[in-house]
């Protein structure tokens, strides 16, 4: 398994301009579940940069005046796209 850098949600928070509530209600909906981590019993959730990516594009398309689900579905769109060209 590769070691990878994840991000509480209060620093998320911080780096996207999204609230911590905001991101709790849009998991699982608008956006992937982020990792769960426990810690003497309680869960801690763990952001990557490729959600912290998702997560500003989608604020960016709210900006713009899409709907959250538009804006959502255009940053996951958009994220493929991303991914599949750096596979190529």
């Amino acid at each position: 398994m590769i070691n990878q850098q994840t991000y509480s949600i209060g620093e998320t928070s911080a780096m996207t301009g999204i609230s911590q509530r905001q991101m709790r209600r849009w998991e699982g909906k608008y956006i992937p579940e982020p990792i769960r981590m426990t810690v003497g019993g309680r869960f801690f959730r763990r952001y990557t940069a490729n959600d912290i990516g998702l997560l500003k594009k989608i604020q960016e398309n709210l900006e713009k005046g899409f709907t959250l689900s538009a804006a959502a579905k255009n940053a996951a769109a958009a994220s493929t796209t991303q991914k599949e060209a750096d596979n190529e």
